[in-house]
């Protein structure tokens, strides 16, 4: 027995990374998963290596090793109507149930305020701020529908609670994202319906640990370095190290938590 047997979970960026590793674990807990992640470069402005459609076929066959069901499709956060046509499939297929909402698709990019460009701004808020409320206005009707209470958990960062250096789109779309968390949390109280984010530092995935321009900028502008430094000196953590607070936060041993802001961060927000 699991502890989200019959539970239905839906991950946006379940391709890789922090997606993958949570459909991997809900899966193991006996929850079926819905997912969706663009496989495909999101912005010219991100640099890091960007998930495809192997990645997503790595997900939907580890996801079924475990046991688990998965109906993942490549799609884009920004397109609302897609999103809403693949939640609505996947409840139905699973039972007419929604229980576990995970807004995890999301970019990262690097420039000071007044050097990077209006797409640069636009891409990041589009994806990591916009496409988070589309997500939510895709799923939380089902939600409602189904009657079972639940948990939203909405991945936003460090960044998220304290301000950044040399990334303001990323900065501010996750700012936004506590702004949006918190309403929906106000709303959704009394459908025993729960919203949280989470704000981890630095994670090991190749958003996390490849970005060529993540390591320009700690090498031509050491002055920054001290903003990103966190307490506990023990590097990135892992997929694992974040999916421990989303299973935790989806789950009834936190049924008293909503409107927090969770952070899985060594220390960073207090540097």
């Amino acid at each position: 027995m699991g502890d989200f047997d019959g539970k239905v979970v839906y991950i946006t960026g379940v391709a890789r990374g922090q997606g993958r590793k949570h459909a991997i674990r809900f899966a193991r807990e006996g929850a079926k998963i819905i997912g969706m992640d663009l496989c495909d470069v999101p912005s010219e402005h991100v640099r890091y290596p960007t998930a495809n459609r192997d990645d997503l076929a790595t997900t939907i066959e580890r996801v079924e090793a475990e046991g688990g069901e998965i109906m993942a499709e490549v799609g884009d956060v920004r397109d609302l109507a897609f999103q809403q046509d693949l939640v609505k499939r996947g409840v139905e297929r699973f039972g007419g149930r929604l229980d576990v909402v995970i807004a995890n698709a999301g970019i990262c990019n690097w420039g000071k305020v007044w050097e990077i460009d209006e797409e640069q701004w636009n891409d990041t808020i589009d994806i990591n701020l916009t496409g988070y409320w589309k997500t939510l206005k895709a799923s939380i009707p089902h939600m409602l529908q189904a009657g079972n209470g639940g948990s939203i958990i909405l991945v936003s960062s460090v960044a998220g609670l304290k301000a950044m250096p040399v990334q303001s789109p990323y900065s501010a779309s996750k700012h936004g994202v506590v702004g949006l968390a918190q309403t929906a949390a106000k709303e959704l109280g009394e459908h025993k319906i729960r919203v949280n984010t989470i704000h981890p530092y630095g994670v090991l995935t190749p958003m996390g640990g490849e970005d060529p321009d993540a390591h320009d900028v700690f090498e031509n502008m050491p002055q920054f370095l001290p903003h990103f430094t966190p307490i506990l000196g023990m590097g990135m953590a892992t997929t694992d190290d974040i999916s421990d607070s989303v299973m935790f936060l989806a789950s009834d041993a936190s049924r008293t938590i909503t409107a927090s802001t969770f952070t899985v961060d060594m220390g960073a927000i207090k540097v």
